[in-house]
This record gives structure tokens, sequence and C-alpha cells, in this order.
């Protein structure tokens, strides 16, 4: 029996707005990890987390190093986990690096990285997504605003909102070089998308989402209510966020490459079912259904 869709999306004929009520954004509680009260609270209110630096200049020296031997590994051209730009043959992103990199599996196990999202899920977790987000200077193309939670819902089957992202920088973050953008506080909010999900659409989508992007007049809204929060900030910074939260970022013109490491940790309470307005799962590497708790 499929599970309640508290969410349905991308089956009306005008875009609704579901508040939530169900899913905490804490599941957690101070004594269960590395973060104290106010920083729960805040992630409760706000739907984030900044890390000023959660990285040694050891552990970031080691992790740029290790991107950039996946950015050249010949091993991995043609592979269909590398999406490439629509005008370039630049890389865009390179997923599954917790499976491709031994470093990375090692590094997310950390408890200021693992044992955070435990904290903040309130259980034990896996890694639905990773991936190198790779924004290379001249031509680096936006990433529309959305909210991760409503594709997850919506074609890979992520029941409820019990799943946290972390975005580390690999580089320098500034504000005009395509750095990440959030409405604070918007996270209490699903916004149903309009269109139905054609066949394969991670093959167009994560070179440039369109289905399941939510409308103008939505996103209106939600920026009148909450603002936009832009993040930046040196290499090794970091920032914690729900996986409701509607965020993007602008395109990058400038000569300044922006990396980031992204990795999706999901509770084992909420393991994937039947996506909810899609055909067919999407492939592992988007949305792992073979999941293996970390210790």
């Amino acid at each position: 029996m499929s599970p309640t869709d508290l969410y349905p999306t991308r089956r009306f004929d005008e875009p609704r707005l579901i508040y939530r009520t169900e899913d905490p954004a804490v599941w957690g509680r101070p004594a269960d990890g590395p973060l104290a009260q106010p920083h729960l609270d805040a992630h409760q209110a706000n739907g984030f987390t900044p890390v000023e630096q959660l990285l040694t200049p050891a552990e970031l020296a080691a992790a740029q190093s290790e991107i950039e031997q996946l950015l050249h590994d010949p091993s991995l051209i043609g592979d269909e986990r590398v999406v490439r730009e629509r005008t370039t043959d630049e890389i865009r992103s390179v997923f599954d690096v917790h499976k491709i990199s031994p470093f990375f599996a090692a590094m997310l196990r950390d408890d200021r990285i693992a044992g955070v999202a435990r904290q903040i899920l309130g259980s034990e977790v896996y890694v639905h997504q990773s991936r190198i987000n790779y924004k290379p200077g001249f031509g680096g193309a936006p990433f529309e605003w959305h909210s991760d939670f409503e594709t997850w819902h919506a074609e890979d089957g992520m029941p409820r909102m019990r799943a946290v992202s972390l975005s580390l920088a690999m580089t320098e973050n500034y504000h005009f070089n395509g750095s990440l953008m959030i409405m604070p506080g918007s996270h209490q909010t699903f916004v149903s998308c309009l269109g139905e999900t054609p066949a394969d659409n991670h093959k167009s989508s994560l070179v440039r989402q369109e289905a399941g992007t939510p409308d103008h007049a939505s996103l209106r809204l939600l920026a009148d209510k909450h603002g936009i929060h832009q993040f930046t900030g040196p290499a090794g910074s970091a920032v914690w966020f729900d996986s409701n939260c509607m965020h993007g970022s602008n395109g990058n013109i400038t000569p300044f490459p922006r990396s980031n490491l992204f990795i999706v940790f999901n509770s084992i309470e909420n393991s994937l079912v039947e996506p909810f307005a899609a055909e067919k799962p999407r492939p592992e590497y988007l949305g792992s259904r073979d999941w293996q708790v970390l210790n």
C-alpha cells in the first residue's frame, strides 16, 4: 500500500501552496550531536545553518586535490554521472562522489558531517545523493529556483521532508560568481508545481530544470514574505539546509569558478517508495534506493 501523499505536485492545473505541518525541520536534540540548542532553533526557523569553517586547512587542501583529480579523471569520460554544460564541454556536476572517491566516502562519515545530519534528522542516516557542483568561470549556467524535496518526492519517491543537505565550498563563494541563495523560512511552504514529469526527465533537468520549477507568482509571494539570503564565504565554509528550502543560484560570467561539494542525507525512517509523480524512479546515483547506514 502506497503511503499517503502529503505533498501532491505536478497534477493540478493551478499551483498550490501547502503549509508544512507534519514534518519538523529539526528532529533531534542538543544531546544528539554537535549543534547547540540556539543553532537547532535557528535551523527550525530559517531552514538552514551556516558554518564559518567546516574543514581544517589541511583537510581542505586534500579535498580540493581530490576534486581536481575527479574533474580530470579519464575513466569518467562518457560516464552518465558526469553532467556537462549545455553550451560548452565544461563539467557542471559529478554525481556519486562518495562512491567514486574513497576520500569523500571517509570524509562524510566525520561527526562534523554525518553527526550533524543524524542530529538534525533525529535518526541514523544514509546518503541519498552526492555530487560536486562545478560552476566554471565565463559560462557556468544558473540553477533555477526550486525545492529539492519537490523533485525527490515527485521523481525519487521520498515520502516526507526528513532530509538535509550540506553544501561545502571548495572554492571562494563570492556574491558575483553564482553562490547559493535561499529564501529563509520558505521550507515551511511546499509549492506544488505545474506540468507532468516527462519521461527520463533527469537527462535534461540536470542541465536545465524545467519540470518541478515553481511558478513566478508563488516565487514572488515567498520572496516578498521571506526575502533572499545569499551565502558567500571562503573555501571550507559550508551551509546545512532543509530539503524543502526554496533556493537557486545565478550563472557565473566571472573568471572565478565556484565549486561546491553537495551531500544529501536522508533518514533511514524516510526511505524511498515509488515516485509520486513519475513513471519510474531516477537512476541510483540521483536517488539511492540501495542505502547503507553511515556509522
